[in-house]
């Protein structure tokens, strides 16, 4: 059997940019860093006034939610957040 080679989709750095625009039209006035760590591997860094009050939980869930499309389906660009840190100003 041959070893075939899957295309790897858009470069890193252009869906690091697509994950800073999803969460930032999710997340009002929030302070986004993504760093892209592998093929389809990111940590990302979301500081926004909107997590005060929320649980951990409830702050990964609205990044999740904010890029589960980018997530999503069999080429999908993103295949794992290694490392999510959600914070208040």
């Amino acid at each position: 059997m041959a070893l075939q080679i899957l295309n790897q989709g858009p470069p890193p750095e252009e869906v690091a940019d697509r994950i800073r625009e999803a969460i930032a039209a999710a997340v009002e006035e929030a302070v986004i860093e993504v760093r892209p760590r592998g093929p389809g591997h990111f940590e990302i860094t979301v500081v926004a006034t909107a997590f005060e009050g929320k649980s951990r939980v409830q702050q990964h869930q609205i990044v999740y939610g904010a890029i589960t499309e980018l997530m999503s389906g069999p080429q999908a660009p993103v295949h794992a957040v290694d490392r999510l840190d959600c914070r208040t100003p």
